[in-house]
Order: C-alpha cells, then sequence, then structure tokens
C-alpha cells in the first residue's frame, strides 16, 4: 500500500474532525496549513463528526481556538442530523430517552422533542456517553422492551484521543458499545444509525456544499465510516493516517480509498 495524493482541485472538502485535524487540544501535522490554502484557494472547507458531545458552536469555538476561524454553520454532527432524523420520524414533542451527553440533548431539546428519565418515551437514542451507568441501561432496556423505537447517533467503535504519557493515539468506547449493550440485552435492533456513513449524513453535508458529489472530497481516519460514507455518496474518499487508521488495516480492508495521505498535507495537489 502507497501513499497517494489528489492532482485535483476540489470544490468542496469535507473534514472529520477527531484524529483529522486534531487530535485532543492540538491540530495533527499541516492540518492548519492545509485549511488555510483550501480557502485561499477558493474552495468550500466543511466539518462532519459522528461525535455529538459538543455542538456546532463548540466545535466552530474549537476550530477557531486552534487557529482555524470556522462559523458553526460549516459544521454537521450526528446529533444535528439525528435532530433532523426525528423529526420526520416522531411526531412533535415526542418524549425521548436520551442516552448521551449535555450537548446532543441540547440539540434535540432545540429540536422540539421532551426529553424523560423513564421509561414513558417513545423512542431510545444510544450516543456516545461517557456517563453510561446501569441506570440509564435499565431505563432503556424497559423502554425497549415496552416497544419504544430504537436510534443511534453513530456507528464507531470507539473515539481516538491523546494516548497514555504521549504515547501511541488511545481511545475512549463509543456508541458501538452502547448499542451493543441494548441490543444483547433486548433482542431489540437499532433501527437506524444516522450517522457517518448513512445516507442520512450524506444527504445533510451535500445540502451544505453547494457543490455536485463528484466535485467533492470527504477526508477522515476511518474506513468504515468517513471513506465508506464519501465512496457511497459518490464523492472521493481520502484516509489519513493520523487517527484509528493504520497502513496494515488499509491493505486488509475492501474498503478502498481514492487517496491515502500522511496527514492534511498530502491532500493538496501536486
Amino acid at each position: 500500500m502507497t501513499f497517494t495524493r489528489p492532482e485535483r482541485w476540489y470544490d468542496a472538502y469535507i473534514f472529520d474532525l477527531d484524529g483529522t485535524v486534531y487530535l485532543g487540544g492540538r491540530l495533527l501535522p499541516h492540518a492548519g496549513e492545509t485549511l488555510t490554502a483550501l480557502r485561499a484557494n477558493g474552495r468550500r472547507t466543511l466539518f462532519l463528526s459522528n461525535n455529538p458531545t459538543h455542538t456546532r458552536a463548540e466545535y466552530a469555538e474549537r476550530l477557531t481556538s486552534l487557529g482555524v476561524p470556522t462559523p458553526p454553520a460549516d459544521i454537521v454532527t450526528s446529533g444535528v442530523v439525528m435532530a433532523d432524523f426525528l423529526k420526520r420520524e416522531l411526531e412533535p414533542g415526542a418524549r425521548l430517552f436520551v442516552i448521551g451527553e449535555r450537548a446532543l440533548e441540547e440539540t434535540l431539546r432545540d429540536a422540539g422533542f421532551v426529553l424523560v428519565e423513564d421509561a414513558t418515551c417513545e423512542a431510545v437514542i444510544a450516543s456516545f456517553d461517557r456517563g453510561f451507568n446501569y441506570r440509564k441501561l435499565q431505563i432503556g432496556f424497559d423502554a425497549l422492551r415496552a416497544g419504544a423505537r430504537f436510534f443511534a447517533t453513530n456507528p464507531d467503535k470507539y473515539c481516538p484521543v491523546p494516548g497514555v504519557d504521549g504515547g501511541a493515539i488511545g481511545g475512549q468506547p463509543d456508541c458501538a458499545a452502547i448499542i451493543a449493550a441494548l441490543e444483547a440485552s433486548t433482542d431489540r435492533r437499532c433501527e437506524a444509525v444516522v450517522g457517518k456513513p448513512a445516507r442520512q449524513t450524506i444527504d445533510a453535508i451535500l445540502a451544505l456544499t453547494g457543490a455536485a458529489a463528484g466535485d467533492c472530497v470527504m477526508t477522515g481516519d476511518r474506513l468504515e465510516t468517513d471513506v465508506a460514507m464519501g465512496l457511497n455518496a459518490g464523492m472521493a474518499g481520502a484516509l489519513t493516517l493520523t487517527g484509528a487508521t493504520g497502513l496494515a488495516a488499509v491493505a486488509a480492508s475492501t474498503i478502498r480509498p481514492t487517496y491515502v495521505l500522511r496527514d492534511l498535507g498530502d491532500l493538496i495537489p501536486r
């Protein structure tokens, strides 16, 4: 497996965040320079995260503080996609039990849903939740066995974080672990996982680009979410090796990125 880089410019560049643009509190190598160069060349830059533990405004503030000025409107999260999805699936004001963190709860409340702390809900929403405990599992269990619908924000197994003592990239168990716990205990299957690479997220980001899918490139550090979504949408799919995926995993996968990048610096055409 060799590194490959684009030989053309694209109209719109869509980036994952964790493990792609930054890790923890720092930009990854050449991320800032690449984003600046793309914008100076008149290219649209958008950010797409499966991590709903921050709001669009919080992500925009983080990027801006790292030297990449970004408005909230240029960011899409799986929480935003979930809110739009639920507006189509459920009645206005539907009651939700959310296994997730504050930012997702705020997003869903702002969308008009009522959040409850018991099993009297129309739907259980599974997400990345670092406060997950047995009480939440029990409520979700009771609600699903009583007939509540079952949706999840994202399929990620773990979220990349800085390694201990500056070592290799670490991780935190993500939404897939919550889905698995609920499915295993109830024999229910999650009806829809709306984050990358799902169609719901493809539609949300393409609506923002103002470009045809073939004139967009999706860049991220995961084959099964970032690259797969780009390819499924008809975009180019670029994998950066700064996060969750190494060259051995690329060689073993059936998902074939359009480009394999050492870091975001390789995204600029030769």
